[in-house]
């Protein structure tokens, strides 16, 4: 696990290029504390930052072939590279190292840019080819490890996290509207692109090319499988998840530093620690953590399933100091990101990194089984809808005051069925439609629909759409930035193991209505983990990895929001003063909950203060002593 930054063809010389080059890889020095590595030739300059996991001693980067002219640099874990290096050493291939990263550099070498498509893993990678001075980059299928660019004259930039392009050339950098347009309604900036102008994430399942004198290719070169037509046996489907299941955590369990899992008792992180518990050589570390107020504290659930288990579980029920690990997990992020449940992660990948090194995480599973209760609510809705009539039930419901009875459920009758979706996962940017969006900036007058055009298709299969479309946005842009960047902070190698790429292509080939229906969620997934997992865990509502925002807006978040009802100096070119006012008024009586759109605010307030101070271009500062001491828990 490691993060990296380059450049091709931007016209410096060799100790400017080191220069750079290093302070690129310095603002990353959390992704990867246990060593560096560099090389600059002509023309180009790849770096990185190295934490540790496979080859240790001898796995330092960056790797070139036996000649030196094929060079890479890595960021992830190749879970199939033992199968691919017995398959090249038989080709004639030779090794140097142990590491799963040499085997990049071979692969290329015997399938050029095709290389991608024999990959199992989560990565990111660049490799310079001198013999044709071209630099390929590529992104994993699901998005699990990130990679920005940008155009630079006729060469490129990159790196694993925003703040290297800010070591690079912070002058460079200016705020997109059209972007914080977005934040506003997703919580986070969607791929390709990001809070800055002219700067593009690598989409998820694509990579690119550069040469010199050339325009950049990027070429998609895998995506998700459309549902079947065909009819399926389920016996044989809930048969097939279950393998596929288990080989999937069993393949993500080699390393040679401490490996342990997150534990919420919830469905997906019990059945990978229950897989873990069948493979592991020894008791599984497992953490989990809560929040002193007990609705938020899921700790009691994560120690029942820790018990069955037998692992070694430690945990932590805190009551943290909000303003503190509130700046703290802000600035974590390149770009503005207002997911709240960012600090619970991190802190339980804080806990965490007292004992270990590598994490498993249960991420994944709701976007491939159809685990999240807005699908089974926005398919209710879908068949309560009426055509005939929703034309008028939307202008109706435009037409009247934020504050009149009714408005919100007439809109809703009227919304199409991406609206009907894109309404339980965006937050509104117009403010006709209640958001805060200044109307004079690029896509302020955006409706919600809008904002998800480019990624929903319209087809038959409503709840195969609906996840279609979180795994193509929500996944990679808010859960598995989330989890990177919150273990990163703490040197933390977060694996996804429902992510599997077998079990990905195997799961989304499924009719949508196989694994999600009105009354029930995760229908195939629950089949296949009974027996596997405790009763009480099929049995328990699923909750989300939550925080007491609402609490902490009246108590040591309340100056925030002040602030905003009395100053924007931050965001005022971006948003409507006025509709920020009534949010603010409306959620403080208590007529409406908009924490979801404050919060959004208060981050987006402070992360444009934080890129003014200069601070974006350093490593992200950890809080000033441990938030609680962990305990472990003595378990029968």
């Amino acid at each position: 696990m490691c993060g990296i930054a380059g450049f091709a063809g931007v016209g410096l010389g060799r100790d400017e290029s080191a220069q750079r080059l290093r302070a690129m890889c310095n603002a990353i020095l959390h992704r990867g504390p246990d060593s560096d590595g560099y090389f600059v030739a002509d023309g180009i300059g790849m770096g990185m930052r190295r934490l540790s996991i496979i080859d240790v001693a001898g796995g330092r980067q960056p790797i070139s072939n036996e000649n030196g002219n094929i060079t890479v640099v890595f960021n992830g874990e190749i879970y199939n590279h033992h199968l691919l290096r017995t398959r090249l050493e038989a080709a004639g291939h030779r090794f140097a190292t142990r590491s799963d990263t040499e085997v990049l550099v071979h692969l290329y070498e015997e399938y050029g840019a095709d290389m991608v498509g024999h990959l199992k893993g989560m990565f990111a990678f660049s490799i310079w080819d001198a013999p044709r001075q071209l630099l390929m980059i590529a992104r994993d299928r699901s998005g699990m490890k990130p990679l920005s660019y940008r155009s630079v004259g006729g060469g490129i930039v990159y790196c694993s996290e925003l703040r290297s392009l800010y070591a690079f050339d912070a002058t460079a950098l200016e705020v997109s509207a059209p972007a914080v347009m977005q934040y506003l309604a997703f919580g986070y900036v969607p791929d390709p692109n990001s809070i800055f102008a002219g700067v593009r994430k690598l989409p998820a399942g694509h990579l690119l090319i550069w040469q010199p004198g050339r325009d950049i290719e990027v070429r998609r070169y895998w995506k998700p499988p459309p549902p079947t037509h065909e009819r399926l046996d389920e016996s044989e489907v809930v048969q097939a998840i279950r393998q596929k299941l288990d080989a999937a955590v069993a393949s993500h369990l080699e390393s040679e530093v401490p490996l342990g899992a997150f534990l919420s008792g919830g469905l997906d992180s019990s059945t990978v620690v229950a897989l873990m518990s069948r493979h592991a050589a020894g008791r599984v570390k497992t953490f989990s953590i809560g929040f002193a107020e007990e609705e938020y504290d899921e700790s009691a659930a994560a120690q029942e399933v820790a018990a069955v288990f037998g692992t070694d579980h430690t945990s932590l029920v805190l009551r943290p100091d909000v303003e503190e690990i509130f700046e703290c997990v802000a600035a974590m992020f390149d770009e503005p990101f207002a997911d709240s449940s960012a600090i619970a992660t991190f802190l339980v990948a804080q806990l965490a990194r007292q004992s270990v090194t590598v994490a498993l995480s249960g991420d994944g599973g709701d976007e491939l089984f159809g685990g999240y209760t807005r699908y089974g609510d926005a398919l209710r809705r879908d068949a309560r809808r009426s055509l005939r009539f929703a034309g008028l039930c939307s202008t109706i419901g435009l037409m009247l005051p934020h504050s009149t009875f009714g408005r919100n459920r007439l809109i809703d009758l009227g919304r199409s069925r991406r609206g009907r979706y894109a309404s339980t996962v965006l937050q509104p940017v117009r403010t006709d439609e209640g958001g805060v969006g200044l109307a004079t900036q690029s896509g302020g007058l955006t409706t919600i629909e809008d904002q998800l055009r480019e990624w929903f298709a319209i087809d038959d299969d409503y709840a195969a759409a609906m996840m279609m479309t979180d795994f193509q946005t929500y996944l990679p842009g808010d859960i598995l930035t989330k989890v990177d960047r919150t273990s990163m902070a703490v040197s933390l190698e977060a694996r996804v193991p429902l992510l599997d790429f077998d079990l990905v292509d195997f799961a989304m080939a499924i009719p949508g209505h196989l694994r999600v229906t009105p009354t029930e969620s995760k229908r195939l997934f629950r089949r296949a983990i009974r027996g596997l997992v405790p009763d009480s865990v099929l049995a328990r509502p699923k909750r989300g990895f939550e925080v007491p925002l609402g609490r902490w807006f009246r108590g040591p978040l309340r100056h925030r929001i002040e602030q905003l009802r009395t100053s924007c100096s931050s965001i005022e070119s971006f948003v409507d003063r006025a509709a920020v006012k009534r949010l603010i008024g409306e959620h403080t009586v208590g007529r409406r909950d908009h924490s979801g759109q404050l919060w959004r605010l208060i981050v987006l307030d402070y992360w444009l203060a934080a890129l003014r101070s200069g601070s974006l271009g350093r490593p992200p500062v950890m809080p000033s002593a441990p938030i609680a001491a962990p305990r472990a828990v003595d378990l029968p």
